[in-house]
């Protein structure tokens, strides 16, 4: 079987059940996006995805995608890549460049270096900030208590204006108390972009007011 053998279903199945979700809750058609998370997936595996017009991604890791990403924009011009994973200041400058959302915005250095970067190269890529909805401590994000207080630091401060809030909740809770307590903060904030779900709690994510859903090995199947 080929990439494109079971990429492409796999793909078609995802979108369908995304519009059924969104029939299903009462959303309108078409108000979530899918972002197929492709990381450490080749490029030869992507491309099936992109043939078959799908446009928005997402990757972990600044350096992987640089490996990948570029050429594949050659060609489809028109795609829109995310950053969905922790974001190291020292690769602000690369991150700027290269992704159209950065979805991991997570601590007040990093708003300071992406602000900076952004007014260096004359790119904004749209901004999200992740938040730490189980308060892990080995988890990047913002303390859901603190999430008022930063976003007011990066609107005032460094003059950023993110639209919306990431999280991923602990992978032995519950998820829908997660994406509920996301889904109050952003309404508290007037933020109308929500990142949550993937590939095994999407639908309930949807449910409960995902804009964006990330979800890869439904699509690309189990990662190595």
């Amino acid at each position: 079987m080929t990439a494109h053998d079971d990429v492409v279903p796999q793909l078609a199945i995802v979108r369908d059940s995304i519009r059924r979700a969104e029939q299903d809750f009462g959303r309108p058609a078409g108000s979530v996006a899918l972002v197929a998370v492709s990381k450490t997936m080749p490029a030869e595996r992507i491309r099936p995805a992109l043939e078959a017009g799908h446009r928005i991604f997402g990757e972990n890791r600044v350096q992987e995608a640089q490996s990948k990403w570029p050429a594949l924009r050659e060609a489809f011009p028109d795609l829109e890549l995310h950053l969905i994973g922790p974001l190291q200041t020292n690769k602000v400058k690369e991150a700027v460049a290269l992704f159209d959302v950065i979805q991991t915005l997570d601590r007040p250095s990093l708003a300071g270096a992406l602000r900076k970067e952004i007014e260096r190269q004359g790119r904004s890529p749209r901004l999200l900030v992740q938040v730490n909805t189980g308060a892990e401590p080995q988890k990047a994000g913002i303390d859901p208590r603190e999430v008022p207080a930063f976003l007011r630091e990066c609107r005032e401060v460094h003059g950023l204006a993110p639209e919306g809030l990431m999280c991923i909740p602990p992978i032995d809770a519950p998820p829908s108390a997660h994406f509920a307590l996301l889904a109050r903060l952003a309404r508290s904030e007037g933020l109308p972009v929500l990142s949550m779900g993937m590939s095994a709690d999407y639908e309930a994510a949807i449910q409960l007011g995902a804009t964006h859903v990330r979800v890869g090995s439904a699509i690309f199947g189990a990662r190595t």
